[in-house]
């Protein structure tokens, strides 16, 4: 695993790939840092509507929830977070190639680790397989039906229902390597301290608040001021990053100090 990490390494900084290649990606990354900051406004936004915020205990809430409003439905099952990772990607990559020439190995982790996290949440994200569910049991006739129903809308709960021990390891693994790069960050100082301890900050926020959520249900009420404040300041690091992403984007060698 070592060499192939090695030859991973080796071969992301010598493909050959030009300053203007990288210059793109740099600006590709800004506008995905930008859209990320879009979109977590657009779910505090949503937060606030009606059924934006109400606990749904059973997968019969959820049906309803689903019957009433399948957007709201959608989105309480992370339909904003699909697009959210999504911007994800680029943003790593680019970060990666910010840090290639003075912290390649941990930068290079931190979004290998990005994207497991990324293939993980797509993997057991149960959104729109809860809401044909729904659309089937809303349909049901017989209590054998009913039941049936039931049971699969509650297995794909225990597995993609945002906040809980289904989803933990995706949220970790993203989480865990937005602290990496923001290590990252504050050891190179390509990027401003201030961008990294605002990422060390939020991301350890945040990081507190999935496994509270996830374990310790008893603290949600408390760590949700943890969640609002991370949260905040994820999206002033996102900012933050984007604004450095274009400047390198402008620089003739895309690395400047």
């Amino acid at each position: 695993m070592t060499a192939q990490f090695q030859t991973f390494q080796m071969e992301m900084a010598n493909t050959g790939t030009t300053d203007t290649t990288w210059k793109t990606l740099y600006k590709v990354g800004g506008a995905a840092a930008l859209g990320t900051v879009l979109v977590g406004l657009a779910e505090i936004g949503i937060t606030f509507l009606p059924g934006g915020n109400i606990a749904y205990n059973t997968v019969f809430d959820w049906f309803t929830l689903f019957h009433n409003n399948w957007f709201m439905g959608l989105r309480n099952l992370g339909l904003l977070n699909i697009l959210f990772y999504a911007l994800d990607i680029p943003i790593f990559f680019a970060l990666y190639g910010a840090h290639r020439k003075t912290g390649q190995t941990f930068a290079a982790l931190a979004m290998i680790v990005s994207f497991i996290g990324v293939a993980v949440f797509y993997a057991t994200n149960r959104a729109f397989a809860i809401l044909d569910i729904s659309n089937q049991y809303a349909m049901a006739t017989t209590p054998a039906q009913i039941s049936i129903l039931a049971a699969a809308g509650q297995a794909m709960l225990s597995v993609g229902q945002s906040h809980t021990p289904g989803t933990f390891i995706a949220f970790f693994l993203v989480e865990s390597a937005s602290l990496l790069i923001s290590v990252v960050m504050l050891r190179d100082r390509l990027f401003s301290r201030t961008n990294a301890y605002v990422g060390l900050s939020g991301f350890t926020f945040m990081l507190i608040f999935e496994v509270c959520a996830s374990f310790v249900p008893a603290l949600q009420g408390v760590v949700m001021i943890l969640a609002m404040v991370g949260g905040i300041l994820s999206l002033v690091w996102e900012i933050l990053v984007a604004l450095k992403l274009f400047h390198l984007a402008q620089n003739t060698r895309g690395e400047s100090r």
